[in-house]
């Protein structure tokens, strides 16, 4: 699914081809697919609607006004059958049945920027709230919206919530200004709290990984600090140096090329595929032999979101790698062999990392830097993919599908579909 303003295009994954064109009240401001594919949410947040779409009965239609309240967020729960809107300055959750058309309150969620987590297998929803100046937790059960737990959290400022896959941990982090992550059960009991240093800037991001045995905090320092499912103590802590000095790491640095074109073949004007071909450059990787100093940057001490410390992470399918980067190294891509925990590859780039995403299916990373590439990394090797697209195609994300078959890549104003071969076993 894909918006135009204020139309709503659905196509078939695998043909691109057109299946149903809807037209909304207003420019669509986010869109969601249910759990179950067969209903679409598009939430216009400017008028306070969300309207959704069925695509087994086109005919049939959903309007959901929140009227004053007005709206600031919107998603659907597991099921696919009912909607959470978050109200203007955050005063209530509505929960909106599309099944009985019975409506729910959930009041003082925090503004946070993780503030709901749903369990992945679709029965818990814990909620961050914020009342008399403090941080708590509820957590409610999704069948009936029942509240089943709720409990104060220590601490300032509550940033984010998160599940562990198993849906037995809840990880509760506090601001950036203060280091602390807390561990609940799902009954509202603490399990354990890290703290990894004081006076200073704390986590900026975290990921579980998909077993549920280890949780990686990315902090300001630029270091990844991994967590045991055990304990709930520190089992190893990765940095991010700007120079690369181990001999068993790989280095794939990315280098530009240009095509070789035999000028007697050349007619003028070039043919319009051949002149796309002809002033691209094309990139490809080197092995750099150790060491090798990477681009580092010195944040701005004195503004505001420094571009410093661990931004993303995340683990691979399988568990075994852990993909990285940090902000103050903005080009490269850390990748962590997890069983041995130690550093496995780095991705050195030409430009700035912008997002990089997991094959849902195998170790396969997909990775994107503004540009008409699409880099793809696997422990058999890296590849640099051209997009063969007309004019200026900068690729800002990207997202696999649930097969691993095919990739959308988007850029600010088109998408395209990157369809991979699958080998034969």
């Amino acid at each position: 699914a894909s918006c135009v303003q204020y139309r709503l295009v659905v196509r078939d994954a695998s043909t691109l081809q057109l299946l149903q064109l809807y037209t909304c009240l207003d420019q669509i401001q986010y869109v969601e697919w249910s759990s179950d594919s067969l209903f679409i949410l598009c939430a216009m947040y400017k008028r306070g609607v969300v309207q959704v779409w069925s695509l087994e009965q086109p005919d049939w239609h959903c309007k959901i006004d929140e009227g004053s309240a007005g709206l600031v967020a919107s998603c659907w729960s597991p099921d696919g059958r009912h909607i959470l809107n978050t109200t203007e300055f955050h005063l209530r959750i509505t929960v909106w049945s599309l099944c009985t058309k019975s409506v729910s309150y959930i009041k003082y969620p925090k503004a946070c920027q993780q503030g709901i987590a749903f369990t992945k297998d679709g029965r818990y929803m814990a909620v961050a709230e914020r009342r008399d100046c403090k941080d708590f937790v509820s957590i409610f059960v999704c069948s009936d919206w029942q509240l089943l737990r709720h409990f104060d959290t220590e601490t300032q400022d509550l940033f984010g919530i998160e599940w562990a896959p198993n849906g037995c941990v809840l990880a509760v982090w506090d601001t950036c200004l203060e280091y602390k992550i807390l561990l609940y059960s799902l009954d509202g009991r603490l399990l354990s709290t890290y703290r990894a240093y004081e006076w200073s800037l704390g986590i900026k991001s975290i990921a579980w990984s998909p077993s549920s045995q280890f949780l990686a905090i990315g902090s300001y320092d630029e270091k990844v600090r991994i967590l045991n499912h055990v304990t709930w103590k520190k089992i190893t802590e990765f940095e991010h140096p700007a120079t690369i000095a181990n001999t068993k790491t790989i280095v794939y640095k990315e280098v530009e090329k240009s095509p070789s074109v035999e000028t007697e073949r050349l007619s003028f004007p070039p043919a319009r595929a051949l002149a796309s071909s002809l002033f691209s450059t094309q990139s490809k990787y080197d092995i750099s032999e150790v060491p090798v100093s990477l681009q580092y940057i010195k944040p701005v001490a004195d503004r505001a979101n420094p571009k410093m410390g661990i931004g993303m992470l995340a683990f691979s399918p399988d568990n075994c790698f852990l993909a990285t980067k940090n902000d103050n190294i903005p080009n490269a891509v850390w990748i962590w062999d997890i069983q041995k925990l130690k550093l496995f590859v780095v991705l050195e780039q030409l430009c700035a990392i912008q997002s990089f995403q997991w094959d849902p299916r195998q170790p396969r990373l997909a990775v994107c830097t503004g540009n008409s590439k699409v880099y793809l990394w696997s422990p058999a090797g890296c590849v640099a993919v051209q997009v063969p697209v007309e004019g200026d195609f900068q690729i800002v994300s990207l997202s696999w599908h649930s097969s691993g078959d095919s990739m959308a890549l988007l850029s600010k104003d088109n998408f395209c579909v990157c369809y991979l071969e699958r080998e034969e076993v």
